[in-house]
C-alpha cells in the first residue's frame, strides 16, 4: 500500500480551535482522548466519507471541519493498522498531533466531491 503525502482527520471546530491554542491536538474520535484510545484516529482521502458516515451519520453539521495533516511533520509513530486480519487499514497516530503539522483546515461538507 502506498502511503499518501497527506493524511486526514474529521473534528469539532471548537475541539480543533481548542487545540491551536495548546499548540496539539489530542482527541482521537468524537470526544474521546488519546489517552483513552491510545491512537488518534485518522484517514485518507478515500476512506474520509466512510469514516464521516461511520461517525456522524447523516449528522451534517456545520462545526465539523477536516484537518489535512502532513505525515512528515509528526514526532509522534504512524502506523497503517486494520480492524481485522487483511482488512482494509487506517493510519493512527500514537501521540499528540503537533499544530504545526496540520498544513489545511477545510469545512467538512458531507457528499462535497472531494470529501
Amino acid at each position: 500500500m502506498s502511503k499518501p503525502s497527506r493524511i486526514l482527520h474529521l473534528t469539532e471546530r471548537s475541539l480543533w480551535e481548542a487545540a491551536r491554542e495548546r499548540g496539539t491536538y489530542e482527541v482521537s474520535t468524537r470526544g474521546r482522548t488519546l489517552r483513552e484510545e491510545g491512537f488518534i484516529h485518522l484517514s485518507t482521502r478515500a476512506q474520509l466519507p466512510r469514516v464521516a458516515a461511520f461517525l456522524y451519520g447523516d449528522d451534517a453539521r456545520a462545526d465539523l471541519v477536516v484537518l489535512e495533516v502532513d505525515p512528515e511533520r509528526l514526532d509522534a509513530p504512524l502506523r497503517y493498522e486494520s480492524v481485522e486480519p487483511g482488512g482494509e487499514e487506517f493510519p493512527h497516530l500514537y501521540g499528540p498531533l503537533p499544530v504545526e503539522a496540520v498544513v489545511e483546515v477545510t469545512p467538512w461538507a458531507a457528499g462535497s466531491p472531494g470529501n
